[in-house]
């Protein structure tokens, strides 16, 4: 992986904007923020703003570099549809997944609605996979931002789920992610919780990812899910 720790549903990340804003409960113990200082007080010159928006223009080219297919999350370090980033430089980003093709691209924001306002103008190849970040029930209105665009597969990030989700229909969403929070002052997600978002994908055969249970000590807490490691996603249609 580069410059963040390993995510268990993707291979690579591709940072091309770096640093973010707080926007709703799910930010507060944002892991980027810690690390982006770090990477800054070591001199990389990439974070030389810190955690401050900052596109990297030079990082446009560099799916084309990797030959071998992979799974790339763009932006695990900041979010493309922050309002500082420009809609030029968005669109640019969404024609490198034409360009390189032997990938599968993971797109995800909690910014939804400029999501929904450009998805229009942006070019929507099989490769290119959309989600949104849904911490809490109030902010179930991403997801139907999310519906509004074209994408051929759709996603839902329930990290770090602090609350139940009520019935929430999930038709028209291909996968859905849930993960604790962890680190330092990671508040508690209940497990009947997560079960009831499995059980809702599995009946409207919904790929279901259960990503970590979180907490101070993360990889104490492992992966199982009632005795089960679930690693469920989309067929990957690579070029």
């Amino acid at each position: 992986m580069a410059e963040n720790c390993k995510i268990e549903w993707t291979d690579r990340s591709w940072n091309l904007v770096t640093g973010c804003s707080k926007i709703s409960p799910g930010c507060m113990h944002c892991y980027a923020k810690p690390m982006a200082h770090r990477l800054q007080g070591i001199g990389l010159e990439k974070y030389r703003n810190g955690f401050e928006v900052t596109t990297h223009e030079h990082m446009l080219v560099k799916p084309t570099e990797w030959r071998k297919p992979r799974m790339i999350f763009v932006n695990s370090m900041g979010d493309l549809f922050h309002r500082s980033v420009p809609d030029t430089f968005i669109k640019k980003v969404f024609e490198v997944p034409q360009q390189a093709p032997q990938h599968v691209y993971q797109f995800l924001t909690k910014r939804s609605q400029r999501l929904a306002d450009l998805s229009l103008q942006l070019p929507w190849p099989e490769n290119v996979w959309m989600g949104v970040s849904v911490e809490t029930a109030d902010y179930l209105f991403r997801v139907d931002h999310l519906l509004e665009t074209p994408a051929h597969v759709k996603f839902i990030s329930f990290e770090p789920l602090l609350g139940p989700i009520p019935d929430h229909d999930l038709t028209g969403i291909d996968w859905v992610i849930v993960g604790g929070e962890s680190g330092p002052g990671a508040r508690p997600m209940r497990k009947e919780w997560v079960i009831d978002i499995r059980d809702r994908c599995l009946d409207l055969d919904v790929a279901f990812f259960f990503k970590q249970w979180g907490g101070v000590k993360k990889k104490q807490s492992g992966r199982l899910l009632e005795g089960h490691t679930w690693n469920q996603m989309p067929e990957a249609k690579f070029a």
